[in-house]
């Protein structure tokens, strides 16, 4: 049944390249002729009435930045919950005395993803319901917070999935190797490494890529000094921002296949995109708010509408 089930997360990627390219594609093209022709051609504002493109740019972010990045995040989650499913229906047996290994007992990827989804319901409520935003700067602590509250909410909630999907001792068989004495606590390690180095992932990309921090502040004061000065900076600031994520994916990868092989691997994979609704959430607060800028501009609306 499970081998049956890899097919869904191959059509998952295979639509989900045509979305993200595709929306990636549109938005871009939108963007960049919109900003061309009115701002650089018509010498016209951002968002300005009288520029049609406007009306593509905006349109453009929700389909890059939202439905994009839905099916592109989509496909990553319906291939990595299938590989963990099939590689657990080949290779999971039940040890010990009186046991009975159940379907069941494979259904750990599945249960972690719906405590996800729940707990990143219940986490959204705190900016929606429980915290006023009053100032621009408490935006991002908002959404920060949701982040960090889902991870730690997170942590109990993989725990509660692998306690009650997993029988107390299994063992893991595969090619020329056999991984015996496994404990619930063993997936559920392999998963909140995924977590946390997610976590931390975030968090360096929010360091290299925000005006609120130094590298962006650096880059831009590099532009005073010519275009040379800036290309070389930003290439440097490229560089500099894919080491955090390479080094904690690679040592996320090698402890969960130490501990269980290609399967720990899947695992770990799942516990990264565990909060992934919420991100989801948080990346579309972006274009979502551009968009309502974008149209109060067009309605020619005051500045402190915007």
């Amino acid at each position: 049944m499970f081998e049956a089930i890899a097919g869904y997360g191959l059509g998952g990627s295979f639509v989900a390249l045509f979305g993200r390219v595709g929306g990636g594609i549109y938005t871009k093209a939108a963007d960049v002729g919109a900003d061309l022709v009115g701002k650089v051609e018509s010498g016209l504002p951002e968002d300005s009435p009288k520029n049609p493109a406007t009306i593509a740019d905006n349109v453009g972010d929700n389909v890059g930045d939202v439905a994009g990045m839905s099916a592109d995040l989509f496909g990553s989650f319906a291939e990595s919950t299938c590989a963990a499913l099939v590689m657990s229906s080949t290779s999971l047996i039940g040890t010990g005395s009186g046991c009975h290994f159940r379907i069941s007992n494979l259904m750990y990827p599945l249960l972690m993803i719906a405590f996800g989804i729940f707990i990143c319901i219940l986490v959204s409520t705190l900016s929606t319901h429980c915290t006023v935003v009053k100032t621009i700067p408490s935006v991002e602590t908002t959404l920060k917070v949701q982040l960090l509250v889902s991870t730690l909410l997170l942590l109990l909630g993989i725990l509660g999935a692998s306690w009650l999907t997993y029988p107390s001792n299994f063992e893991l068989r595969v090619k020329d190797h056999t991984f015996s004495g496994i404990t619930p606590w063993i997936p559920y390690l392999c998963s909140i490494a995924g977590l946390v180095s997610g976590m931390i992932i975030a968090a360096f990309t929010e360091y290299v890529t925000s005006h609120t921090y130094g590298p962006v502040r650096e880059l831009a004061n590099s532009c005073k000094a010519g275009p040379a000065s800036n290309v070389t900076m930003g290439l440097a600031l490229g560089y500099m921002s894919t080491l955090i994520p390479v080094i904690f994916i690679a040592a996320t990868a090698f402890l969960a296949n130490k501990l269980l092989g290609y399967y720990g691997v899947a695992l770990a994979a799942l516990g990264m995109l565990a909060n992934l609704p919420l991100s989801l959430a948080i990346d579309g607060y972006g274009p979502i708010s551009d968009n309502a800028g974008g149209i109060a501009e067009m309605a020619e609306m005051g500045p402190e509408v915007r």
